[in-house]
């Protein structure tokens, strides 16, 4: 899978919260943050159910608009697309980077430890 676009990712996260929606409520959704109208919406729609991203129930009126794929995939792909492009698949390069720019809190550092612990061979 390829990772998002910021606008893909806008759409899918109204579609992830909403789990089943309108186009009207989903263009209500974005218009503030995106200052999209509903025909923009409704392009995007249409295009990211071509890549699979969105489902279309057409037997409902109005038509509703479901995630085709989960957060958790998407998500995988954005990281493993930095990943490759960015740390030339250095993990530990990047969770240092990641580490070094933000703080932790003991139980997440806890739990860090844990996970590289059980990592061992």
């Amino acid at each position: 899978m390829n990772t998002l676009s910021e606008a893909e990712w806008a759409v899918m996260e109204v579609l992830w919260e909403q789990n089943g929606c309108a186009l009207g409520e989903i263009s209500r959704l974005l218009a503030d943050s995106m200052g999209w109208r509903q025909n923009t919406v409704y392009t995007y729609l249409t295009r990211m159910e071509k890549k699979g991203l969105v489902r279309i129930d057409k037997s409902a009126a109005p038509h509703r608009y479901y995630f085709g794929v989960s957060r958790e995939v998407c998500a995988r792909a954005e990281r493993s697309s930095l990943l490759s492009k960015v740390y030339k698949g250095a993990a530990g390069e990047l969770i240092c980077a990641f580490l070094k720019e933000s703080k932790i809190s003991p139980e997440e550092r806890k739990k860090l430890r844990q996970m590289l612990d059980d990592m061992e061979v």
